[in-house]
């Protein structure tokens, strides 16, 4: 990507290199126990996020620790995470005022081992996130090193595609379609599975980041050959069926939270294609 076509977003905390305790190198509960703590919190009808902060709690009080500063930003590393929500804020800015709305932008929290949010403290295993209490988006830039190492890789756009997801849900909830999962939830409702409530959002996200990447390449013509192989290959990896797969074995559709692959790929891509946030009705959807 040419991202010095970006404009730098004001919106971002960058809390990495303070001082404060720091969940020890192979640390975290990893994506098996994300996925089990996510279970457990919706049965019990805790947010997740809620659920997810408890365990980042307990597990820097009986890990060992640092108190040691982390490593100071790399300057390089932050001029392109500053450009992503930059150009997030000036495309649902302009997406929102053609409805004679304003977008109120969310903060972009870039921190290092543990975050504090509404939603509760959060380790880095948890992974890049979005609070909607206090709306803001969280990522520990580490996570970026892991997506290199793993299946779908990484790459510029695909890490873009990271933040434009998180983005994607803050749309959501300044547009309420958030409140209607909350209050699916607070009914009792099952949320899981393949057509459930939890995926519909979650590929809603998907399209909301395509749309982003529409509108971002339009603007700039930023985009270099293999940099949209580089988002989809990373949707991919992160389905559902994908990640069961590789942590058990075996695909448990009923327990769906996110979307299979192909359903991933094929809503990002209906986004990217059209550019058009109506086409992300993912709650209207027959077929997802």
């Amino acid at each position: 990507m040419k991202r010095e076509r970006a404009r730098r977003s004001r919106n971002v905390d960058d809390r990495r290199g303070r001082r404060g305790r720091r969940v020890a190198a192979g640390g975290g509960i990893g994506l098996v126990g994300i996925g089990i703590v996510v279970v457990v919190g919706l049965l019990l009808g805790k947010s997740p996020m809620e659920m997810l902060g408890l365990v980042a709690e307990l597990d820097e009080g009986g890990s060992p620790a640092s108190s040691a500063p982390a490593a100071p930003p790399d300057p390089e590393s932050a001029a392109f995470i500053e450009a992503i929500p930059g150009e997030t804020e000036d495309v649902w800015s302009e997406i929102f005022a053609a409805r004679g709305e304003r977008y109120p932008a969310p903060t972009l929290v870039l921190f290092s081992g543990v975050v504090q949010s509404a939603c509760g403290r959060a380790s880095s295993a948890v992974g890049p996130f979005y609070c909607p209490a206090d709306q803001p988006v969280c990522i520990d830039t580490s996570f970026y090193d892991q997506m290199e190492r793993r299946p779908g890789g990484g790459g510029d756009f695909a890490e873009a595609y990271v933040i434009a997801h998180e983005v994607g849900h803050h749309v959501q909830t300044v547009t309420g379609t958030t409140e209607v999962v909350h209050r699916a939830r607070q009914r009792g409702e099952n949320l899981e599975g393949t057509d459930g409530l939890l995926v519909r959002q979650e590929l809603q996200a998907d399209c909301c980041a395509g749309v982003w990447g529409h509108r971002a390449q339009q603007r700039h013509q930023w985009l270099e050959p293999g940099n949209i192989e580089e988002a989809l290959d990373t949707a991919s990896a992160i389905g559902d069926d994908h990640l069961q797969r590789r942590a058990r074995g075996t695909v448990v559709p009923d327990s769906f939270t996110h979307g299979s692959a192909e359903q991933r790929v094929r809503w990002f891509r209906r986004g990217f294609e059209s550019g058009d946030p109506a086409r992300c009705d993912t709650f209207g959807a027959m077929r997802l």
